[in-house]
């Protein structure tokens, strides 16, 4: 991704000088608007340094990569790099070594986009009454990012992912108290929505499919954003203080200008005008 919020804890956070571009490698992509070749998983990309970095990273939307700028590994390239195989890449380590790194990668980053979520719901004061049910899951997340590759393998993503998605749930109603049955949007599909200066303070928008949604100037104030496909939205000048469990991959997916307003857990993309 092109940038990180300033805000996100340290362990959260992208390092690309500390991973061993796995990104780059055990993720496959398929030539399409978001990439410009095919690539499999566990090959690596063309672009690929021999030093781990981006050969293209100031080029990538001119070279047609738009989708390398929105993702974003949320640290678990580190991670993994440095903590799970001790600083071994996967060059000089053994094929089967590197196949596990690949393996691993996307469990380590899956929890630690649910890490990310845990943090976020420490901060919605509304929802304090399950904050200690929360402080207990971030711990018990953070540990599972600590085991072997092994045991990364046998692990039960989705189940502990359920498990989280109960107390996010929760935190959420508490935080959206108040907001009644006409902004619960779960999952709706809003693909092409006309949506210019709608009101969607509080909303519930967990998972709704906002791909090329006009949002001009729409007030999404306390909306829960988590899992929403805000691909190519136009955000121009919409509100969105105080929405929450909204991503930087998310944001960098979609349009807004110099008016956008944005929650203080992500930061103004670069490739935003003030005229997009």
């Amino acid at each position: 991704m092109e940038q990180t919020s300033a805000d996100r804890p340290l362990n959260l956070r992208a390092d690309c000088s500390r991973c061993f571009g796995l990104c780059c490698v055990a993720l496959a992509f398929a030539a399409s608007a978001d990439f410009a070749v095919d690539k499999a998983a566990g090959e690596p990309c063309a672009n690929l340094r021999e030093d781990f970095r981006c050969g293209i990273h100031t080029e990538l939307r001119q070279k047609g990569f738009t989708g390398c700028t929105v993702y974003d590994c949320f640290g678990a390239g580190q991670k993994v790099s440095q903590v799970t195989f001790g600083g071994q890449d996967w060059r000089t380590g053994s094929r089967a070594d590197a196949r596990r790194m690949f393996d691993v990668f996307p469990v380590v980053r899956q929890l630690h986009e649910l890490l990310l979520y845990l943090a976020e719901a420490l901060t919605l004061t509304a929802a304090r009454e399950v904050h200690a049910d929360i402080r207990a899951l971030l711990a018990e997340t953070e540990r599972l990012t600590l085991g072997t590759p092994q045991q990364l393998g046998e692990l039960d993503v989705p189940a502990h992912r359920q498990r989280v998605n109960v107390l996010l749930l929760r935190a959420s109603e508490l935080t959206r108290a108040g907001a009644g049955r006409r902004k619960q949007r779960r999952g709706a599909d809003l693909i092409g929505a006309r949506l210019r200066g709608a009101d969607l303070r509080k909303a519930d928008l967990r998972g709704a499919y906002l791909i090329a949604a006009d949002l001009t100037g729409a007030d999404l104030r306390g909306a829960d954003l988590i899992g929403a496909d805000l691909r190519d939205a136009d955000l121009a000048d919409a509100d969105l203080t105080g929405a929450f469990f909204l991503t930087q991959p998310q944001l960098d997916s979609a349009r807004g200008s110099a008016g956008t307003k944005l929650p203080g857990t992500v930061i103004r993309p670069s490739h935003w005008t003030a005229g997009s």
